[in-house]
């Protein structure tokens, strides 16, 4: 028997909610008794990506500028998971489409990462895609400045093991990936 239980949360400040981020500042009490505060908790919405193989064999990748480290990063196609996606299978069916421009014939569900269980209240959903080809009247999404490349397996893999994917829950997507394919690779 386990003798590790939830903190008692005591108090519970909400300092930003938007479509992006809700940021709140927690009061909690441990089970020994003791007081942790302040503890930010920050809340944004659940995301899925996946490892996106074309029909030819090469892998969906994306280049994007991204902000928080000021660097153009390697990175697999997706996004966040909207309340109007029934299933998660929709949203990276949509995310793909949007992104990429691709279609894909099957999508298969990897599982689900926390990019930090301490303080974020999200997860990645993690997909495979395959059998991708390009549908020539997708509307691509604009509002983000995102060059799509068909990578070469060989050259993906390289990429990955030279630790080129930055974003750590699409690295574990792709060792998920790599797992299904029969395809883990050990150095």
């Amino acid at each position: 028997m386990s003798s590790i239980n939830k903190w008692k949360l005591l108090q519970s400040e909400q300092l930003v909610k938007d479509q992006w981020a809700d940021v709140r500042k927690n009061s909690y009490q441990k089970n020994d008794g003791s007081v942790i505060e302040p503890f930010y908790v920050y809340g944004f919405p659940d995301y899925a990506t996946a490892v996106a193989i074309t029909k030819k064999g090469t892998v969906i990748v994306e280049k994007i500028y991204r902000p928080g480290l000021d660097t153009v990063a390697l990175e697999l196609p997706g996004g966040c998971v909207d309340s109007t996606d029934t299933m998660l299978e929709n949203a990276i069916e949509r995310e793909l489409l949007e992104e990429t421009g691709y279609q894909f014939e099957e999508i298969i569900y990897l599982g689900k990462v926390s990019p930090n269980p301490t303080t974020n209240t999200n997860v990645m959903h993690m997909f495979l895609a395959t059998g991708g080809e390009e549908d020539p009247s997708a509307v691509r999404d604009t509002v983000e400045e995102v060059e799509v490349i068909e990578m070469e397996w060989d050259d993906f893999i390289t990429q990955f093991k030279e630790q080129k994917f930055i974003q750590s829950m699409q690295t574990c997507t792709i060792l998920y990936a790599l797992m299904r394919l029969n395809k883990l690779i050990v150095y």
